[in-house]
């Protein structure tokens, strides 16, 4: 018989646009190359999926990989291996580097150390600041870019444009969808006395939902003036999603796992370890994230990993810094939520992997289709497993869901038809290439 994949998945069952069913996935040259029922002669490499589900490769459009600059709490390559640990196919990383990434040059350095060296695909945003914006729009459009992304609260330095004149003026210049982190930076500032030290309770107080609802319209109503694109990130409150989902002409919305798992009763348990910004909340605001997403009105999931040592954690509140791992732990806690009902498996597909490529414009991700890239995120549903920090393999070596068991597990990792990742053992060498988007494909 003529061979005609170089790799066969047989066996397992595909998730996809097109709904669930039993299929085989044939490869060659790193694309998708056939769908339906093959013979293992027709490969030269089949991969037995016999009780496994086949997703398209999951994409976390938010992660903190801490390169360069604090590379002590991660760096590209334990990062990226702690994305394809948990069945993570491609990132997209954040610019609050140290240098930050807001000019091509550090651009370019960050895409050079990450080639061949990350073990999963990879952009880079760019940061938009009150001084780059000149720079904006051919920064936006350079290849492995996914777009600009903007602290109108919750950060240092030039990265954070907490006002209205300067967050219009990026509007202005930008053509593709930009990103928001959405906290009101004066109002941050008037309630910094609220926090009381050594109780990380007190961090979401402090940082309300009034402080993320005032941001976030202020946001929209600028992008609606300026007939601009935005991309909210990890909305966590209940206000936020009551308004978002009069404005999806103008905004996406992202929801993490952790705001969708965590309420504020982790607070007793686990103290700063639960610290992020935008703040973990009371039960009701979780509750409204899950009607959003049931809605329609949540377009995606990003994980928001932003990795410290658990030195750095154990300080008293509020000297802890904000941010957990989350990157390995995407694909099983979501899972987890499937089992329990709370959302289908094509739904998390949707989140996971059609709705990053359809709100950043991905070129051959996202989708299991003849011509695509061979990226498969493969699951087995069934799997139960405890999730412990010596899984984890980000450099922090900690996970907020230690002892936590979960139903649904990631078997594979497999990247531009490259089994890279398969039953928790690396299987291949680091072969990261820059995510290509369709807006900027002239420019690649």
């Amino acid at each position: 018989m003529t061979q005609t994949f170089d790799l066969l998945l047989k066996g397992g069952t595909v998730v996809n646009q097109d709904g669930t069913a039993p299929r085989d996935v044939g490869v060659k040259d790193g694309r998708i190359a056939g769908i339906g029922s093959f013979d293992a002669r027709q490969a030269g490499e089949t991969i037995d999926c016999t009780g496994l589900h086949i997703l398209p490769g999951v994409i976390d459009t938010q992660v903190h990989f801490r390169e360069p600059g604090l590379t002590h709490k991660e760096d590209l390559e334990s990062g990226s291996r702690a994305a394809v640990m948990g069945g993570v196919t491609a990132v997209f990383e954040m610019p609050n580097t140290n240098p930050l990434t807001i000019s091509g040059e550090a651009l370019a350095a960050k895409i050079a150390a990450a080639t061949n060296r990350m073990h999963c695909d990879f952009a880079f945003f760019v940061g938009g600041t009150h001084d780059n914006v000149k720079d904006l729009p051919e920064l936006e459009m350079l290849p492995g870019v996914p777009g600009v992304k903007v602290f109108i609260g919750s950060s240092t330095g030039s990265l954070l444009v907490a006002d209205d004149p300067g967050v219009r003026a990026i509007l202005k210049v930008i053509r593709r969808r930009a990103a928001f982190h959405c906290e009101d930076e004066p109002r941050l500032s008037e309630r910094k006395g609220l926090r009381v030290a050594g109780d990380a309770s007190s961090h979401p107080v402090w940082r309300d939902e009034i402080a993320a609802l005032t941001a976030t319209t202020r946001l929209v109503n600028l992008a609606r003036e300026e007939g601009k694109r935005v991309h909210v990130l990890h909305v966590t409150s209940a206000e936020e999603m009551a308004f978002l989902r009069d404005h999806k002409d103008v905004a996406t919305v992202e929801v993490t796992p952790h705001h969708l798992t965590m309420d504020s009763s982790w607070y007793g348990r686990l103290g700063s370890l639960v610290q992020m910004n935008p703040p973990v909340r009371e039960a009701r605001h979780r509750a409204a994230l899950w009607d959003a997403l049931s809605e329609g009105v949540v377009d995606v999931l990003g994980s928001d990993h932003a990795p410290h040592t658990l030195e750095e954690k154990a300080k008293p509140y509020p000297d802890s810094p904000s941010g957990m791992t989350g990157v390995q732990t995407l694909v099983p806690m979501m899972l987890d939520h499937v089992n329990a009902g709370r959302l289908s498996l094509e739904r998390f597909v949707d989140l996971s992997s059609a709705g990053p490529a359809r709100i950043f414009d991905i070129a051959t991700k996202g989708r299991i289709a003849v011509g695509y890239d061979a990226d498969f995120t493969v699951v087995d549903l069934k799997r139960r497993e405890t999730i412990r920090n010596e899984w984890i393999a980000s450099k922090a070596g900690w996970t907020p869901y230690d002892g936590v068991e979960v139903t649904g597990w990631p078997i594979g990792t497999l990247i531009r038809g490259l089994k890279v990742m398969w039953e928790g053992e690396l299987t291949a060498p680091s072969r990261g290439r820059p995510v290509r988007f369709l807006e900027t494909l002239k420019k690649a």
